[in-house]
């Protein structure tokens, strides 16, 4: 288990580096919480009981004085690990984030798939244009006939199919208790008196294909994506609270069936009967407000879409992002929204093509640099909202999609080099900060990362065109990241 000495030190050389260069506003970002996790942590995934003897791995953070590292010294140890044998192509960019100075350079400009890396810059653009603390509801209107209610999607797909657990992001809004307090004002509104009510469903919110083009049919059928609606139980995923596996192809009359089973129950308490035949439909404008539930915050959403990856959350947090901003709810409407947002957070969008939100698609041609200083942008923005990104990428070796990587030697002592300054750890765990991507033929680490001597370093590694190695390809990136963290480079 934990001591509370390491995890001290682990959350001290997140936070900070960070607050040297960004202000408190950076350290109340960083303290959020982060969601709980679905299983107790693995033995594999926690950090031993004592540092060791040569004294503790983490920097100690030196202030805006701190050097920089030396580029050629930085290239060189880079190099040496963005490599792998057979087909691929790496390209990198590291920038001190305090400056902008680009201190590493592999290719950096040159347009590459990023995976899911991509989500960095749908986090960025949800973050700035909806705001964090923006929660989405999901209500209940009086239909326009007699006797009929309409399930409204408003972009919470988190829901839960019971009661609202106000802890969680994931069922943050229960459609039980939707269900209780649509029963509740049906009676009320008709003194009591039997009846049967007949449910739809607008799922209108969003326009355009449900599916995206830019999908490949396999990875639908594999439940990485699927339709998307404004309203879904657990983003969609055919097993409540189990964040993989398939995928439901209707989210939206999912929702809308759970939510009928609860209303049924409940009504019945009432005298009235709910009809099981369930249909799409809208009411009119000005209709009576039943019932409503609100879903977690965006930025805890924002979290939970970096922390697993979720490519349903992320096409749906960018249809609401085009939405606030004017948009249509659609694919394109979403892609147009981040490309607005990033442009408008300083990054130089020009060559920038995005084919979806999640990075799962085919098309999209994004740098390394640009993922890096959407990076750097939020780490240094005066946007506290925006701010929050960082807090919200998995850390290496204990959370999210990084909490099985950077585990393979555990937190090693500290070696030198010839000249005296700290080589690179053997591993980086607790230290590096970054959201993963991998397809087929991609992997991707994007992030940031303070390193030996105090500079924090936002930094993205890419490799394309890989065949079979991409497990290889994952270790390099991995690695690259770590000669970051260990560095000093001089």
């Amino acid at each position: 288990m934990f001591s509370g000495l390491l995890l001290t030190l682990v959350l001290a050389a997140l936070v900070v580096p960070l607050g040297l260069y960004a202000g408190p506003p950076v350290l109340a970002a960083l303290a959020n919480k982060q969601p709980q996790r679905q299983e107790p942590v693995p033995a594999y995934q926690q950090a031993p009981l004592q540092l060791g003897a040569a004294g503790p791995v983490f920097p100690a953070p030196a202030g805006l004085s701190a050097p920089l590292p030396a580029a050629d010294e930085l290239a060189a140890l880079l190099d040496a690990e963005l490599m792998v044998a057979g087909s691929g192509e790496f390209h990198g960019t590291v920038l001190d984030a305090l400056t902008g100075e680009v201190l590493y350079d592999r290719a950096g400009t040159t347009p590459v798939m990023p995976a899911s890396s991509l989500k960095i810059l749908t986090a960025a653009a949800a973050l700035s244009s909806l705001g964090a603390g923006t929660r989405f509801e999901t209500t209940v209107v009086a239909g326009d006939e007699p006797g009929t209610v309409v399930l409204t999607g408003g972009g919470d797909v988190l829901l839960g199919s019971g009661a609202s657990q106000p802890e969680e992001v994931v069922g943050h809004a229960g459609l039980q208790d939707l269900a209780e307090d649509t029963a509740k004002a049906l009676a009320e509104a008709n003194s009591g008196a039997p009846e049967t009510v007949r449910i739809l469903v607008d799922d209108t919110l969003f326009t355009g294909p449900a599916l995206s083009p830019a999908w490949n049919i396999d990875d639908v059928e594999a439940g990485e994506a699927a339709a998307l609606y404004p309203l879904a139980i657990n983003s969609a995923w055919a097993t409540e609270g189990i964040q993989n596996g398939p995928r439901t192809d209707d989210a939206a009359l999912a929702a809308a069936e759970a939510f009928g089973q609860a209303l049924g129950t409940a009504a019945a308490g009432y005298g009235i009967a709910v009809d099981p035949v369930i249909e799409r439909g809208t009411a009119g404008d000005g209709a009576e407000r039943l019932a409503a539930v609100e879903s977690a915050t965006v930025g805890e959403q924002v979290r939970q879409m970096l922390l697993i990856s979720d490519n349903y959350l992320a096409e749906a947090l960018a249809r609401m992002t085009a939405l606030a901003d004017g948009a249509e709810g659609s694919y394109d409407g979403g892609t147009q929204a981040i490309l607005s947002a990033v442009s408008g957070l300083g990054v130089d969008t020009a060559s920038m093509v995005l084919a979806d939100a999640s990075g799962l698609g085919a098309g999209t041609e994004i740098s390394a640099r640009q993922l890096a200083r959407t990076v750097q942008a939020a780490l240094t923005s005066e946007n506290n909202d925006l701010r929050g990104l960082a807090s919200s990428l998995p850390v290496a070796g204990l959370s999210g999609t990084l909490s099985n990587r950077f585990d393979d030697t555990g937190l090693e002592d500290s070696t030198e080099d010839a000249d005296g300054a700290p080589a690179a750890p053997e591993s980086a765990a607790g230290l590096v900060r970054a959201k993963t991507g991998t397809l087929l033929a991609v992997t991707s680490l994007s992030g940031f990362v303070t390193d030996a001597d105090g500079r924090l370093l936002a930094f993205a590694f890419v490799a394309n065109g890989l065949d079979a190695n991409t497990a290889q390809a994952r270790a390099a990136v991995d690695a690259a990241a770590a000669v970051l963290a260990g560095c000093g480079c001089r």
